[in-house]
């Protein structure tokens, strides 16, 4: 066995997969290449939905011929709009949602998450949130827009009411080259809510 810490990425999994089930409604944030997008579709069955967001074609169309070639198209809606738009397509509410915040692997990286539309639709995404669901964002501080990011996310989910929501933030501390990290936000059962 081996004692490797893992990244940001096998740490939002590893949280969120207990969660997933059959049947289960799921967003996808930032479904760049869907390997994301394909991983839910395959938890969440032929009952179950993934909405999928993402601002480039270049990403859907990835997205789109990734779960053709594994033959779960059908489980998937996938969105060529910015995810600050999510609740506007969304119409029910979602066990989990998964952002995988900065720039499309392989393709320009002029083109990134904002600080501005990513607080937009984290806040979008609490609306839309089951109870006891969970929402985990992967940032990557390496570049100035992330860290940018990861500082307004902090802060974020530092001020969520503490009642409704828990909030976890999980990094390397002595790393060089600030690697990417996890913030979790799970939103908690109140008395006479049922998920």
């Amino acid at each position: 066995m081996s004692n490797d810490f893992r990244s940001a990425r096998f740490w939002a999994s590893a949280l969120i997969e207990p969660a997933l089930y059959e049947g289960a409604r799921v967003i996808d944030a930032t479904m760049g290449n869907g390997q994301d997008t394909l991983w839910l579709c395959e938890r969440v069955g032929t009952a179950g939905k993934v909405y999928a967001f993402d601002i480039q074609p270049e990403a859907v169309s990835r997205t789109r011929e990734r779960l053709a070639a594994a033959g779960l198209a059908d489980n998937a809606e996938l969105h060529c709009i910015g995810h600050e738009h999510m609740a506007e397509v969304v119409a029910e509410p979602v066990d989990v949602i998964m952002f995988n915040l900065g720039w499309l692997p392989g393709a320009a990286h002029r083109v990134t998450t904002r600080v501005e539309t990513t607080l937009r639709a984290v806040d979008a995404a609490l609306t839309l949130l089951k109870p006891d669901g969970l929402m985990t964002i992967c940032v990557y501080p390496g570049h100035e827009e992330g860290m940018r990011e990861l500082e307004a996310l902090t802060r974020w989910a530092e001020n969520l009411d503490p009642r409704r929501f828990d909030a976890m933030l999980r990094r390397y501390m002595n790393q060089p080259n600030d690697p990417p990290c996890l913030i979790a936000v799970k939103r908690n059962l109140r008395r006479g809510e049922s998920r």
